[in-house]
């Protein structure tokens, strides 16, 4: 039996350069940094005082004025990047269809600071005069699960929290399901607010500079995916073709050996490598090293690029607008300009793209130009 065909049919990012895949493109493209002084807490008394903080950020506007009160940061971006999605594919969900419809969402962080708030007013008003309200968001799913109460989801609804590899995990799991005819439309992606607990944690632990090493960001990014035949039955766009996936524990040439032989490409087939490239020594080194490794000569000419200069370091939220990036590049036959070494326009068919960090989570994705039958 032949191997169903996944197919990506809209495309949802809420990012600190830009709302929407649109603006989100259009700012790659011209090389526009999100990375700015830090307004959400007073940063006056640390050493680093950048991150990429998304500015402006409305969701009223996006999801309207009702049922937002009680929802924190993390839940408000991921269900706007969903209803982005949504409108981008042209796709409404009704009672018909809801229970062909899943969602999976990487989130790693995205209650630390429901946590610390909720945990906050228990220990300082008492655990009687906690807002029940507030209960929901302190859990690791409550972004998936907010999202999928929000625009009737019914097929299923996971969490992945592999940390930097976590929003490409969650499209793995969404096109297995796909492929196993579980759904017949899953949204995906990955989500991270900036918070000053999240920020105290890197700091502290030394992973933090504004000039070498990591550069904080937050985020979210949701893709529709479809099989193929179910994207053609209703005419949908379909911006390309999810081919192929790896994953390793510390171990980038594994996961990329992987995803191509899923693929069913050799490292010749690859045209542009989307880097997991947080800045972080001795893992962007590993990184560099594995895709030499595999891709011999090939990995001095082909080009290879990360988002991250523009946006932060988006942790488990990081694959995904990546993977919106490499849909970009495809689209337009041209590279991202944030290169470690060359950028202009070239022949882009199948682009790898990596994700991963030092909690020993790797994970590479191959996302194809989409050919038809």
């Amino acid at each position: 039996m032949d191997k169903k065909r996944i197919v990506i049919t809209g495309l949802g990012v809420i990012s600190s350069i830009g709302i929407g895949k649109d603006a989100f493109t259009e700012n790659i493209f011209k090389g526009f940094s999100g990375i700015k002084p830090i307004t959400s807490f007073d940063s006056a008394a640390f050493e680093v005082k950048t991150a990429g903080e998304i500015s402006n950020f409305t969701p009223e506007a996006i999801l309207g004025p009702k049922g937002l009160r009680t929802l924190d940061r993390s839940i408000k971006l991921i269900a706007c990047a969903a209803k982005l999605a949504l409108n981008d594919s042209r796709l409404e969900i009704s009672e018909a269809n809801s229970r062909d419809t899943g969602i999976a969402v990487g989130a790693t962080f995205g209650s630390l600071s429901s946590i610390c708030d909720f945990d906050k007013e228990a220990l300082t008003e008492g655990v009687r005069y906690v807002n029940p309200a507030l209960f929901p968001n302190t859990v690791i799913n409550s972004p998936a699960s907010q999202v999928s109460i929000k625009f009737n989801i019914k097929g299923f609804n996971i969490t992945v929290s592999t940390g930097f590899s976590a929003s490409l995990d969650a499209l793995n799991y969404a096109a297995d399901a796909l492929r196993n005819d579980r759904v017949k439309i899953a949204l995906c992606g990955g989500v991270e607010e900036f918070c000053i607990q999240e920020f105290l944690g890197f700091y502290k632990a030394g992973c933090l500079t504004d000039s070498r090493g990591l550069i904080l960001g937050e985020g979210a990014g949701i893709l529709v995916l479809e099989e193929l035949n179910s994207a053609l039955a209703r005419k949908a766009k379909i911006y390309a073709e999810l081919l192929g996936f790896g994953s390793a524990i510390q171990d980038f040439k594994k996961s990329m050996r992987l995803s191509l032989e899923e693929a069913g490409l050799t490292p010749e087939k690859i045209d542009y490598i989307g880097s997991a490239a947080n800045s972080a020594g001795e893992f962007s080194a590993s990184e560099a090293k594995a895709i030499e490794g595999l891709f011999g000569e090939k990995a001095k000419s082909i080009p290879i690029s990360s988002i991250k200069p523009l946006v932060g370091e988006l942790f488990s939220a990081s694959g995904s607008l990546q993977a919106c990036a490499a849909i970009s590049a495809i689209e337009k036959q041209a590279v991202p300009p944030a290169l470690l070494n060359q950028a202009g326009a070239f022949k882009i068919e199948n682009v790898l793209i990596n994700a991963g960090g030092k909690t020993g989570s790797n994970s590479s994705l191959i996302i194809s130009k989409f050919k038809g039958y």
